[in-house]
């Protein structure tokens, strides 16, 4: 074997390109949960009080709300938090 020698190989200029590793994909990220909204009259139906006492608690600042035209609706998180601060998330 003389120096210089590829020993069968092919001359690298021969070779052609040099593969390059494919890059890893990012894994996906999960889509958070939808939020589900409830209507006032859901909250009072839940609650067992009028709707007038809700609007009291949005208007309140007690429960948080969003305005979608003329009228409100509460997220079911906002809803189970504020029972939750109020000691009514039913566990006794």
């Amino acid at each position: 074997m003389s120096v210089g020698s590829y020993a069968g190989l092919p001359h690298p200029a021969q070779r052609g390109p040099v593969p390059r590793p494919i890059p890893a994909l990012p894994r996906p990220v999960p889509a958070p949960p939808p939020i589900k909204f409830l209507t006032v009259a859901e909250i009072a139906t839940g609650m067992r009080v009028s709707k007038m006492t809700v609007y009291r608690l949005v208007h309140g600042g007690e429960l948080t709300a969003v305005r979608v035209g003329r009228s409100f609706r509460v997220t079911e998180r906002s809803y189970e938090d504020y029972l939750r601060r109020n000691g009514l998330d039913g566990a006794e």
